[in-house]
């Protein structure tokens, strides 16, 4: 498999440092509020990524944190005057609600900031030790020009980067560059003792203490979204490599940016979407493969439209599964012709050359689309059970390594409907047509439909 990694800019060969155990590390939200689609999309995809190393056979351990301190939390906890604790299990309750909908998995462990202070301390007194941190009134800083190789995530030279900077309000850092580690207790705000006063960590710092502690010193992959390049993801390189003194992350995949409506997502302009918000419009499956049907690196568009293209995809699978589902249910029991069988496996080939090219889900989701349509066109009762079992399998395989296409299609029939769908059979053989549309009449108010083919009966839910 090639990753493209950010850290390289070019693609480079999945090599991971223990082959029985692949170490993965992805930023979680902050937990004040529900998330946003823009939020959404590196859930998906890195949990997309995460599914497609299992699949292929590796074992993964997979950190996602959740930040539970920082600003925003203590002035929406103080607005509604609860704690920030209170706020934090509040949103974190919803975002697995909300994850769960878009079918991403629960990471394999996900770490608090609040649970893991004894952990940041120590980070941030080994950079102090060795000389990448100060302290000015119980604040410790990262001093940034004393790590040269500052910027080589963003592939920005420092003095580009320092133009941009500034010093805010109340900071006494040595230099615009420096970011804080540590902050000294203020009024009405949660801390912890610490070597240099009570205080809180910083918003980088985290990270680096979590990773070091759940996955060791270096770790194989390291995600989120572009726009945590810079600044997080770089200062969590200079924390952990100063600390340490070893590379943090060998692979670094950052996806790219979500529009709505061709404009960047901005409360101020009214396009601001939680996912909460569009679960009442759309299925979370349907979320789901909107966002993987594009490539992870490159921007996307969320609009109704593209939505609505989404949605039609979906069921139209869906109709397919139900159609193999059906003939698996009334064709003869014939070994399925070679040449396609040989068609229909080829595309579980054609499906992991695509993943192997960096994750290309766009092109994973055709290979699924050619199969429901040599499903559609090329299997009937008459082609035999094993070709549509196959085809069924396939996509079923196929579609949980994205995480779609896993529900059941069907609610089981009790015996009383499955008796009058035979009785109407065995009147329709018998031509006995006023018998056939009574019970047809019989099953409409029952909301069953039926629709007559050449491969037998076949019944469904009104929708």
């Amino acid at each position: 498999m090639k990753i493209y990694n950010t850290l390289t800019r070019k693609k480079e060969e999945f090599v991971p440092m223990d082959k029985d155990n692949v170490k993965m590390y992805s930023c979680g939200p902050t937990v004040y509020d529900y998330f946003h689609i823009g939020n959404a999309r590196p859930f998906i995809i890195f949990d997309t990524m995460r599914r497609y190393l299992e699949y292929i056979g590796y074992k993964v351990t997979f950190v996602q944190n959740f930040t539970d301190i920082d600003d925003k939390m203590i002035k929406r906890a103080n607005d509604e005057g609860i704690t920030v604790g209170e706020l934090g299990k509040r949103f974190i309750e919803e975002y697995f609600k909300d994850a769960r909908a878009i079918g991403v998995r629960a990471a394999t462990i996900h770490p608090k900031a609040t649970e893991n202070i004894d952990a940041i301390i120590d980070i941030v007194k080994k950079l102090e030790d060795n000389g990448y941190a100060y302290n000015v009134d119980g604040n410790v800083y990262f001093a940034t020009k004393r790590f040269k190789e500052y910027g080589k995530l963003s592939k920005q030279p420092l003095e580009e980067l320092e133009a941009g900077a500034r010093i805010d309000v109340n900071e006494h850092k040595n230099d615009p560059m420096d970011f804080a580690l540590w902050k000294a207790k203020k009024e009405g705000e949660p801390s912890w003792n610490s070597p240099w006063g009570e205080g809180r960590p910083g918003w980088h710092i985290e990270c680096s203490a979590m990773a070091n502690k759940y996955l060791g010193e270096t770790i194989d992959i390291h995600s989120g979204g572009q726009d945590l390049i810079f600044p997080h993801h770089e200062n969590e390189i200079a924390q952990s490599e100063c600390a340490n003194c070893k590379p943090f992350a060998n692979y670094w995949m950052h996806n790219g940016y979500i529009n709505i409506d061709g404009k960047k997502m901005s409360k101020s302009l009214g396009n601001f979407f939680t996912v909460r918000d569009i679960l009442k419009e759309y299925d979370g499956e349907i979320i789901r493969f909107f966002m993987l049907s594009a490539h992870y690196r490159s921007p996307i568009n969320f609009a109704d439209t593209l939505m609505e293209q989404a949605k039609s995809a979906v069921e139209r699978v869906y109709t397919c599964i139900e159609n193999l589902e059906f003939i698996i249910g009334n064709a003869e029991d014939k070994d399925c012709a070679p040449e396609l069988c040989e068609r229909l496996r080829g595309c579980r080939d054609r499906f992991k050359a695509a993943m192997d090219d960096d994750l290309n889900t766009a092109d994973a989701i055709s290979v699924i689309f050619d199969l429901v349509y040599l499903a559609n066109t090329e299997i009937t009762a008459e082609t035999g059970r094993a070709a549509a079992e196959l085809a069924l399998s396939l996509i079923r395989e196929l579609g949980g390594v994205l995480g779609l296409f896993v529900k059941e299609t069907k609610q089981p029939l009790d015996e009383k409907v499955r008796e009058l769908i035979n009785k109407r059979s065995e009147a329709r053989a018998a031509k006995d047509w006023a018998t056939a549309d009574a019970i047809r009449d019989e099953l409409k108010a029952m909301n069953i439909v039926l629709k007559d083919t050449k491969d037998g009966v076949k019944w469904s839910f009104a929708k």
